[in-house]
């Protein structure tokens, strides 16, 4: 297992070789098949790549050498720096979880049994959208 040392290492290079690249999450995303949240989770080290995805990332990244490829491949030390609830987005998305989180759980329990929702496939489909007090961010996570 790595540590958390290494896993910043690791991100920081796979982030420079995604912004060499020049394409968003959601280029990447419509180039392997995944979601936009789930590539950025895999470039964070965040979760875990699969054998099957490997050369569809590879091709969408040219540059990602197969030393990265193979370390994507091993099981992340899934973690956060205690501190990034101080960035606002990351407060607010917080903050919105911790006030809908018990009527969004009783409302999967209802729809789907006793069943926990699986994360890995969100997608940001945000759009700007525009009112007269200001300019918001609208996300659904599906």
């Amino acid at each position: 297992m790595e540590d958390s040392q290494t896993k910043a290492t690791i991100s920081s290079r796979l982030q420079t070789i995604k912004q060499k690249s020049g394409k968003t999450y959601k280029q990447l995303a419509e180039e392997t098949g995944l979601t936009n949240v789930y590539v950025a989770q895999l470039l964070k080290r965040q979760a875990q790549l699969k054998p099957q995805t490997a050369s569809k990332l590879r091709s969408a990244l040219p540059d990602l050498p197969e030393e990265l490829l193979h370390e994507m491949m091993k099981p992340p030390l899934r973690s956060y720096d205690p501190n990034l609830i101080q960035e606002p987005t990351v407060y607010r998305l917080n903050e919105a979880v911790m006030h809908f989180g018990e009527s969004i759980k009783e409302i999967i329990n209802e729809e789907f049994g006793d069943g926990i929702n699986q994360s890995i496939w969100f997608q940001d489909n945000g759009r700007n959208e525009v009112n007269e007090q200001s300019e918001d961010a609208v996300m659904r996570m599906r």
